[in-house]
């Protein structure tokens, strides 16, 4: 009969140092993890002081765990089986977490959550290692095993895991209210997105399109991108700005050097209003210094000089193949390079000014 769990235990890690705000951190965690698993009826949550129980009741652990990795602010969670507090049968199930895979070596890791408990630690490690040893071919290995066997001594039961799954971590999406991305369909923005969120805050996205100068390729394209996100967030909403008339405006009537930097005060002007309009605390975007004409400190200086809201940059400091191997790891890096442009590449400068002067 195949060893199935019947729990997962979700770890808090940093949330739990956060003090008499914690249950705020917390109480926003288990919602968003409820939120993910929804399709999931028949599972139940129990909180606890340091992470979540989630009886399973017969759903499927392997979808619920790939859902699980989607979802920011804990540190680790474990398939999990919960068994009478019986030393007897904590050596039976560990014998047979130990014989569900090719294991040729082990090792034991117990912690007390009752230290009340008459067996110390070591003690259970060396009774439950030996009976696997008389009862398997396994061989128990401390430095490198194959296979580690965690057990938690709760007040009423003994937890048994044999894997614990590392979360993306961050803050839960949505504990630090709202931020507007700047979203271009480009490589950048859609990691400042996912970065954003990871820091607890939700997000709203803003693109700029110059129709009919960009097509509806690059407007479906920044849609599709919102769509690979939203499985960090559901419902992401994007506004749209048709930019076309302030564009053609800003280059018939500016120094062309200086046309880059209006044309994102501009941008800025926009987003600005629409953060105060939805009561959103933050701009983000995919900027990184030096990258482009418009990147620079001074330019980044003179464009922000226009907005009152807080501009945070993600990116800021993270060199072009960093940000494309994170956006290959949250999948959004071969939607990016589709060949479409947006509006900030459409109309460039031959010679951008790079350290603009804010008369």
């Amino acid at each position: 009969m195949e060893l199935k769990y019947d729990h997962i235990v979700v770890r808090y890690g940093e949330l739990s140092t956060k003090g008499k705000n914690k249950k705020d951190f917390t109480r926003k965690l288990t919602a968003n993890i409820k939120n993910r698993l929804k399709d999931f009826e028949k599972l139940e949550y129990k909180t606890m002081h340091d992470g979540l129980f989630i009886s399973l009741n017969d759903e499927n652990y392997e979808e619920i765990k790939e859902c699980l990795k989607t979802v920011f602010g804990y540190a680790y969670f474990s398939g999990s089986l919960i068994v009478e507090r019986d030393l007897e049968v904590l050596k039976k199930t560990a014998l047979q977490l130990a014989q569900k895979g090719n294991y040729k070596t082990f090792k034991m890791h117990t912690k007390r959550s009752d230290k009340q408990y008459p067996l110390r630690s070591d003690d259970i490690n060396r009774q439950v290692a030996g009976y696997i040893l008389k009862n398997s071919e396994l061989k128990v290995d401390v430095h490198n095993p194959d296979l580690t066997i965690y057990v938690v001594v709760d007040h009423t039961s003994f937890i048994v895991m044999d894997e614990k799954i590392r979360g993306i971590g961050g803050y839960p999406t949505g504990i630090n209210g709202k931020a507007l991305v700047m979203t271009s369909g480009g490589i950048d923005s859609p990691v400042a997105c996912y970065m954003t969120m990871k820091r607890g805050l939700k997000i709203e996205c803003i693109h700029f399109a110059s129709q009919p100068y960009t097509s509806q390729q690059a407007l479906n394209k920044v849609k599709d991108l919102c769509r690979i996100l939203s499985v960090y967030q559901e419902d992401i909403i994007l506004h749209i700005i048709p930019f076309t008339k302030l564009q053609l405006a800003i280059y018939e009537h500016s120094n062309e050097s200086y046309a880059i930097t209006i044309m994102r005060r501009m941008m800025y002007r926009i987003a600005d209003r629409i953060s105060k309009n939805r009561k959103i605390k933050v701009i983000t975007n995919g900027e990184s210094i030096g990258q482009v004409a418009s990147q620079t400190p001074e330019s980044i200086t003179v464009i922000s000089k226009v907005c009152d809201t807080l501009i945070l940059r993600p990116l800021c400091m993270m060199v072009k193949l960093e940000i494309i191997d994170m956006a290959i790891k949250i999948g959004t890096y071969e939607t990016s390079i589709l060949p479409y442009e947006d509006c900030c590449t459409i109309f460039v400068a031959k010679h951008p000014v790079t350290k603009p002067n804010i008369e």
